[in-house]
């Protein structure tokens, strides 16, 4: 049995999905199952689901034993403010989680986050110590402080899970993140509002020299963040922290163009102005150095942006058809 916890999440449930395609029994985590994300596992039986305080309590009574936990849940709002509820859901929970997989020497793959990074300024390398990180809001700090918590467990020569990667997951995009709202991705954000107004609005830049809609970021599709969790726990590691995109920065620009060949329109895009509270702390590039990754043999293809952006408006359009 896999425990998944985030498993009616983005990440989470698409993760089920492909485990479950697999015949792999599961077992899924999650806060609660609303009917909005009760719908990222339909087709998924067995479904057996517990949610994530009762799974914590089994495990540690040894009511259960997973063959591996691959740890997604969180609270990810990066607006949070509370760093008490954040420090319990993203920092102490996963640390519970990890010593259990330790004592049970059983894997543990684990949600990271690019946030880790703040503004950038350090750079987007997984070789980096978290310790030099400085994330721009409370939710990336909660995932550095883990970060930094789980590395000094293994240099320290404590007890550690057989195999654990935390993975910092750049700007995700495809099926699975409906029930996000306003966290949603881009590509989904452009869609909409073809579909509604018939044009997408990008901010402006407020750098003189990048071009309005010339903002650059890692847009990695969610399949290949699956693939790249399950390369290293199918082949047990190497342990450590990785990036997890492309290593390829494209523009909103380029995203929203996509969008709309995607849906074999003529592109429609407005600009609009930046809100100053956004622009003080604004990035205008982000992307992942992918080679940690890849020299340790994880030389995955990645999806091309606008081929992930046809698959996902394959689904978006396959999903609204069924529901009509």
């Amino acid at each position: 049995m896999i425990a998944i916890t985030g498993a009616a999440g983005f990440i989470g449930s698409r993760l089920a999905q492909h485990l479950a395609r697999q015949h792999y029994p599961l077992l899924l985590v999650d806060c609660d199952l609303p009917a909005n994300k009760l719908v990222n596992l339909m087709g998924i039986a067995p479904l057996r689901f517990l949610d994530h305080q009762s799974f914590l309590n089994q495990l540690e009574s040894g009511s259960i034993v997973p063959e591996a936990i691959f740890h997604l849940g969180a609270c990810s709002s990066t607006t949070e403010t509370n760093w008490d509820y954040l420090l319990q859901n993203n920092v102490v929970y996963s640390q519970r989680l990890w010593t259990w997989a330790a004592r049970a020497r059983r894997p543990f793959i684990y949600a990271s986050s690019a946030a880790t990074y703040g503004d950038g300024s350090a750079g987007f390398s997984d070789r980096t110590p978290p310790e030099h990180l400085r994330p721009m809001n409370l939710y990336g700090k909660s995932k550095n402080d883990f970060d930094i918590w789980a590395l000094n467990e293994a240099r320290n020569g404590r007890l550690t899970p057989s195999t654990w990667a935390g993975m910092k997951f750049f700007n995700v995009y495809g099926p699975g993140e409906a029930h996000k709202g306003t966290m949603c991705s881009v590509v989904l954000k452009a869609y909409r509002q073809i579909l509604s107004q018939g044009e997408v609005t990008l901010f402006r830049s407020n750098d003189v020299r990048i071009p309005d809609g010339g903002q650059l970021r890692d847009f990695v599709f969610v399949d290949d963040c699956i693939a790249h969790m399950l390369w290293l726990w199918q082949r047990r590691g190497p342990n450590g922290i990785y990036n997890s995109g492309t290593g390829q920065a494209r523009s909103f620009f380029d995203l929203a163009r996509g969008v709309y060949s995607a849906m074999n329109l003529p592109p429609r895009i407005r600009f609009i102005d930046m809100p100053e509270s956004l622009s003080a702390h604004y990035q205008n590039y982000t992307q992942a150095e992918m080679g940690k990754l890849r020299e340790v043999g994880c030389k995955l293809p990645s999806t091309s942006l606008e081929e992930g952006i046809r698959r996902y408006v394959a689904e978006l359009h396959s999903a609204q058809s069924a529901a009509a």
